[in-house]
C-alpha cells in the first residue's frame, strides 16, 4: 500500500462504504433489524471521520474498517442468516445453515490490526508477546460484549421475530460460543499475517 496516495485511497474507501450503506437501507428485510446490525459500523465510520485529522490511521486500518462496515451493511440488508450467496453455498454443499454469520465473525478478527495500531501509538506496548496477547484479549472481549448485547435484545418486549433475525442463531444453542471462537481465531490469523506489513506502514506514517 502506497502511503503517498493514502488520502485518495481513504476517500475512495469512504465513497464505496457510503454507496453500500445507501444500498443497504433501501428495502432491507426488516428495518429494526437493519438498524441493530448496521449501527456499529456507522458509529465506527463516524469516529474514523471525526478523528481523521487528529489521529489518522494507516491505510491498512482504514481498509479493514471499510471491509467490516460493508460486511455489516450486507448482513443488515438481508439479515445474517439469509444472505443470497451464502444461501447458495448452503444449498450447493448441503450445509445445515447459512454461514455468513460465521464468516462475518471470522473477518471481524481483522479488527485486531486496528486495535494493535491504537495500542502501539497510545501506550508503551511494543511488538511482541504482550502486544499480541492484549490485542487478542481485547478482540475477544469485544466479541463477548456483542454477544451480551444480542442476549439483551431477547429481553425486549414484542421483538420475537426481529430478535431472531438479529441473533442469527439458526437453531444452534452454541452460536454465541462459536461466534466468539471465530472472532478469536480470525484475530490471531490477522495478527500473524498482517503484523509485518502493518509495522512498515506505521513506520512510514511516523516518518511522514
Amino acid at each position: 500500500m502506497d502511503l503517498g496516495n493514502s488520502s485518495k485511497i481513504n476517500i475512495s474507501l469512504l465513497t464505496i462504504v457510503t454507496i453500500v450503506l445507501i444500498w443497504s437501507v433501501y428495502k432491507p428485510a426488516e428495518y429494526l433489524t437493519w438498524i441493530a446490525e448496521v449501527a456499529p459500523g456507522v458509529v465506527v465510520i463516524i469516529i474514523a471521520i471525526v478523528t481523521y485529522n487528529r489521529f489518522r490511521l494507516t491505510v491498512l486500518s482504514y481498509f479493514i474498517v471499510a471491509i467490516l462496515s460493508i460486511l455489516t451493511f450486507i448482513g443488515g440488508h438481508y439479515t445474517y442468516d439469509d444472505v443470497p450467496l451464502f444461501n447458495w453455498i448452503e444449498n450447493t454443499f448441503d450445509l445445515q445453515r447459512n454461514h455468513y454469520d460465521r464468516f462475518g465473525h471470522f473477518l471481524k478478527g481483522l479488527g485486531a490490526i486496528v486495535v494493535r495500531e491504537i495500542l502501539i501509538r497510545n501506550t508503551q506496548l511494543t511488538k511482541g508477546a504482550w502486544l499480541f496477547g492484549i490485542t487478542t484479549s481485547i478482540m475477544l472481549a469485544v466479541a463477548a460484549f456483542y454477544e451480551i448485547i444480542e442476549w439483551l435484545s431477547t429481553k425486549l418486549p414484542n421483538r420475537e421475530d426481529g430478535t431472531k433475525e438479529f441473533l442469527g442463531m439458526q437453531g444452534d444453542i452454541w452460536d454465541a460460543q462459536w461466534d466468539m471462537t471465530f472472532a478469536l481465531v480470525g484475530s490471531i490469523i490477522a495478527l500473524l499475517i498482517f503484523s509485518r506489513q502493518h509495522d512498515k506502514l506505521l513506520k512510514k506514517l511516523s516518518d511522514s
